[in-house]
């Protein structure tokens, strides 16, 4: 009898302990997609970092009579957003290196000027950003310009798209780049009229120069990846699918999820030419679809950028009829390192912008498809930015995901007719064609290319504008997609594509109660509002991890 006694008592203080546990965040516009809906609600139960329930107050309050009750104020709930392509490392260095993004040619030049002062003897002075498409005359600068301003030090700065350099002389002649320097494959060196390196370097060249850049330190490349975390959070963004990283970045994450020191989810993509990049497929995948380190992919880049006109085309660019761009690796080498990944159980995310990268791109999957189901692995284009209209359906013949990044188009909006012709852009950022053909898209920024806010790509992809309204119609409006479409984009099927859609994507009972707080609700204010919403709160697993500051 005393026994059982004991026992009841035990049962009932754990089933206490459970219920004091629980947490009901309740007094919100909740939003989150399913499979087959858009769900609305207005509380959320959650215990031990995971979702119990989603409904209403009187329902959960009744369910949940002891929960620690948060009252959100009437504030808009979504899950936390997933970018499905960034650059952490990328993001995180920001603060350590010259932003020109959205500077004129004048405007750069003033801030490389400015921003030498600060630097030490002999130090790099190192940027990113530049943009010639947006300037007057629209062509590429040169060492020249870099030199007239007499900085001494070594300068090297990658344009917005990372597909092209522009170095000054000092480290043109530190990286040993001269008249007779042979072009790497896959490269170019722009020249001068006499054969001189102009000071631009495009897509494989730059490896040249990159060999001459001192590295970051594993404690630099941590504290990069720390101040990304927190750029991250800041922004709603709960997962990050990190495009490209090397052996080097990879233990780095390694140390920080020993050290449990990763606050949000990242899916890293090996790159395939990381350093031991087969010892590393060898040794199979890294942690599991609930845990914050997520490895099983890999990231090839097929082609260049459009901007920079890298972007491998079937027929030559509109606006320099000679060049049809760069493919990054022979078509063989590029099927050997796909399959290498894929016979140790990788998924293969390859980049591919222009039409002709894209067509060898879904050529080598479909081979890849002959001896390997695609669904069990989930293979993505990454960009699938411009494709040939009659390749667009095997997107989906071959069970395919689309990895985009809405921004790019309002960014490229300007240039991209310029580079194809209004004929070629039919099947550009074709987001509608392929959701209506049942392609899945998982939404990214490819930041710090484009900048991290996903508010930015949710207003990208419903409006078709950049954030001043322009065009006030909608550039291409027929590909636009619906709100419902878009917040999908940013979560369930972003999950989708990191094999976690059991585990985040939305907040059904089961999943991580993984969930961002809006000043706004995105699915009431004008659309061309959306960019401008800020987030307030961002939790993880039950725990918030930022809020913003009064």
């Amino acid at each position: 009898m005393r026994l059982a006694q004991a026992l009841a008592a035990a049962l009932l203080a754990a089933t206490s302990f459970s219920t004091q546990a629980v947490t009901l965040i309740h007094n919100f516009s909740g939003y989150q997609t399913t499979e087959k809906a858009l769900i609305q609600f207005s509380a959320m139960a959650f215990d031990q970092g995971k979702v119990l329930a989603t409904g209403s107050i009187k329902d959960l309050a009744h369910k949940y009579p002891h929960a620690e009750k948060v009252d959100a104020k009437g504030k808009t709930l979504l899950p936390g957003l997933i970018d499905a392509h960034g650059h952490m490392l990328g993001l995180g260095q920001l603060n350590t290196v010259l932003d020109l993004r959205d500077q004129s040619l004048q405007g750069a030049l003033n801030a490389i000027k400015d921003h030498a002062q600060g630097l030490e003897p002999n130090e790099w002075l190192l940027g990113r950003g530049w943009n010639q498409v947006t300037w007057p005359d629209r062509r590429f600068p040169t060492s020249a310009q870099l030199d007239a301003l007499e900085i001494d030090h070594p300068i090297w700065l990658r344009r917005v798209d990372g597909h092209a350099g522009w170095a000054n002389s000092k480290a043109l002649q530190l990286a040993g780049i001269d008249k007779n320097t042979q072009v790497p494959e896959g490269g170019e060196i722009v020249r001068d009229t006499h054969g001189n390196p102009s000071g631009i370097l495009v897509d494989n060249a730059m490896d040249l120069m990159q060999k001459a850049i001192p590295s970051p330190t594993l404690a630099q490349e941590k504290k990069s990846l720390q101040n990304a975390f927190r750029t991250a959070l800041s922004l709603g963004l709960t997962s990050v699918h990190d495009a490209g990283i090397t052996e080097k970045t990879l233990n780095v994450y390694r140390e920080l999820a020993r050290q449990k020191a990763i606050p949000m989810r990242v899916y890293p993509m090996l790159s395939v030419d990381s350093h031991n990049y087969t010892k590393l497929l060898n040794a199979g995948h890294i942690g599991s679809p609930s845990e914050r380190l997520y490895m099983r992919s890999i990231k090839l880049s097929a082609d260049g950028a459009l901007g920079s006109r890298g972007a491998a085309l079937l027929e030559p660019y509109h606006d320099r009829p000679k060049e049809k761009g760069l493919l990054l690796y022979p078509e063989d080498k590029m099927l050997t390192l796909l399959k290498l990944a894929t016979d140790n159980n990788f998924q293969v995310n390859v980049h591919a912008i222009g039409d002709r990268a894209n067509q060898i791109v879904l050529n080598h999957l479909e081979t890849l498809n002959e001896e390997k189901s695609q669904k069990q692995h989930r293979h993505r284009v990454e960009h699938a930015q411009v494709i040939e209209v009659m390749d667009i359906p095997r997107f989906s013949q071959l069970n395919l995901i689309a990895s985009m990044q809405p921004t790019h188009a309002t960014s490229d909006k300007n240039m991209a007719g310029d580079r194809l012709g209004e004929k070629r852009l039919i099947g550009a950022y074709a987001w509608q064609t392929l959701l209506d053909q049942g392609t899945p898209i998982a939404a990214g920024s490819d930041f710090p290319v484009e900048p991290a806010n996903p508010m930015f790509g949710l207003h990208a992809a419903v409006t078709r504008r950049d954030r001043q309204g322009k065009p006030s119609e909608g550039w291409r409006i027929e590909e636009a997609m619906t709100p419902e479409q878009a917040l999908r984009a940013f979560t369930l099927d972003a999950a989708y594509a990191s094999h976690q859609e059991k585990v985040i994507g939305n907040l059904q009972p089961g999943k991580f109660a993984d969930f961002i707080l809006l000043d706004k609700n995105i699915f009431e204010i004008d659309p061309q509002e959306i960019w401008q919403v800020q987030v307030l709160e961002t939790w993880v697993a039950g725990k918030r991890v930022y809020r913003k500051p009064l």
